[in-house]
C-alpha cells in the first residue's frame, strides 16, 4: 500500500512561511524558493510549502483562506503544557487553549496563513 511521505501547505508567501517553521521547527529548510520551501522531518515526511498563487491546478478563487491541520503528538498533558508555553513565547496565535476533549489533553495554535498546529496527547488507555 502507498503511504503518504508529502505534506504539502499552500500559503501565501514560502519565505515569510518558512522562516515561521524554521523558528517553530528548529531547523532550516532544505529547499528555499521564493515560490516554495520544503523541511525534511526526523519521521521521514517532508513538509512543503507552495505559493498559492502558483499551484496547478489553480486553487479555486474564493476556496478557504487555509482548511488544513498539522498534529503534533506528545507524549503526556505536562509535555503539551510545555509546548503551549514554548509556541506562546514564540508568539503564535492560540485559537484554543489547552483542554481535555474525546481524543485527548490539546490545545491548537495557527501559522501565519491559518493552518491549524494542534499539539496533543491521547488520554491515558
Amino acid at each position: 500500500m502507498t503511504q503518504p511521505n508529502f505534506i504539502l501547505l499552500y500559503v501565501s508567501s514560502p519565505p515569510e512561511s518558512a522562516a515561521f517553521y524554521a523558528r517553530l521547527l528548529g531547523r532550516e529548510p532544505i529547499e528555499a524558493t521564493p515560490t516554495f520551501a520544503m523541511f525534511a522531518l526526523d519521521s521521514g515526511v517532508m513538509l512543503g510549502l507552495w505559493a498559492r498563487h502558483t499551484v496547478e491546478p489553480m486553487v479555486a478563487p474564493g476556496s478557504a483562506k487555509a482548511g488544513s491541520e498539522l498534529a503534533f503528538a506528545q507524549r503526556d498533558m505536562a509535555a503539551v503544557d510545555g509546548l503551549h508555553v514554548e509556541w506562546m513565547a514564540l508568539g503564535l496565535p492560540i485559537i484554543q487553549s489547552p483542554t481535555s476533549m474525546d481524543f485527548g489533553y490539546t490545545f491548537t495554535a495557527v501559522d501565519p496563513d491559518g493552518h491549524r498546529l494542534r499539539a496533543f496527547a491521547p488520554h491515558p488507555q
